[in-house]
């Protein structure tokens, strides 16, 4: 008998300080997916995104390197951000926006496999 482990999707929230990053979380904690630890600037983020493998990042500040580094490294990572940034799937006009934004991109396709963070719908082609 073999059992699968169902693995908990990962968010990652940046900020642009420790007290933005707080009221951040309190916005996108939801009992659908795991918040990993947060990051105040694009070298914990990068650190992070290394650690965690989160499936989805959310980052409210000036992070346009973080967010093109994140979708080049990770094409299907759902990216949320505060501004109109390349690379973001979605545009939140407020924190109180982000749980229900997270809601309406919908869990990532197919495995979710250990230590390759976001995958990209089965079936989908490049």
């Amino acid at each position: 008998m073999a059992l699968a482990v169902c693995r908990a999707v990962k968010v990652l929230c940046v900020a642009t300080d420790a007290e933005a990053l707080e009221a951040l979380r309190r916005q996108t904690t939801a009992a659908e997916w795991e918040l990993t630890p947060g990051a105040t600037n694009e070298t914990d983020a990068l650190g992070l995104i290394d650690s965690e493998r989160p499936h989805t990042m959310v980052a409210f500040g000036g992070f346009e390197r973080l967010v093109a580094l994140a979708r080049d490294r990770f094409p299907a990572m759902r990216i949320v951000t505060d501004r109109d940034t390349p690379g973001t799937n979605v545009v939140a006009s407020s924190r109180d926006d982000v749980r229900e934004l997270l809601r309406s991109l919908g869990r990532p396709g197919g495995p979710i496999v250990d230590g390759l963070g976001a995958q990209p719908p089965q079936g989908s082609h490049p």
